[in-house]
């Protein structure tokens, strides 16, 4: 084994951004079963609900509210307090998780939207504004969620070699 990959070695469990392509094969492999089930059960299913979508839409701009919010005060804008680096870390995950049930989210309500129209049958035709609106909202919290991830990430720092003494405002490591 070298030593990359040992097991003692403390970056081996770092958590880093999420991966597009992660999200990507799991809506991929949502829409797969969304179909599978659509196509074998719609017949014996009631309308879709909005209350999904309601609730997708209301996560995204939440999400996006954090981001906005969040990064104002990394940044120390005026007016802006400091940030809590725990509150940070649970941003994160809070992002990581959205962004991976969005995508699952996303590639359900895609299959669904896929099928439903190909479906010649007027129930399809009635569910079809809900389905293409769980897609967007869907959509809209993946977006949401790694922008609040990408929002937590502390600013680069100019190098220090260029820096006086007296001129950094916060010591290092600190938010």
């Amino acid at each position: 084994m070298s030593q990359a990959q040992s097991p003692r070695d403390p970056d081996r469990f770092r958590m880093g951004p999420t991966r597009i392509s992660t999200l990507v094969v799991a809506a991929l492999a949502a829409a797969a079963v969304a179909w599978l089930l659509i196509s074998s059960f719609y017949g014996s299913a009631p309308d879709l609900p909005w209350l999904p979508v309601v609730t997708l839409a209301g996560l995204a701009v939440l999400e996006a509210y954090a981001a906005v919010n969040t990064r104002a005060r990394i940044e120390r804008r005026p007016g802006r307090g400091p940030v809590n680096p725990l509150l940070v870390a649970r941003f994160v995950a809070l992002a990581k998780a959205s962004a991976l049930a969005g995508a699952i989210f996303a590639g359900f309500y895609a299959g669904l939207t896929g099928w439903l129209f190909l479906e010649p049958t007027n129930a399809a035709a009635d569910d079809r504004p809900a389905g293409g609106a769980g897609l967007l909202a869907s959509l809209a919290l993946v977006a949401a969620a790694l922008w609040l991830e990408r929002s937590c990430r502390v600013p680069e720092q100019e190098d220090d070699e260029d820096r006086e003494p007296g001129d950094r405002e916060t010591p290092r490591g600190r938010l």
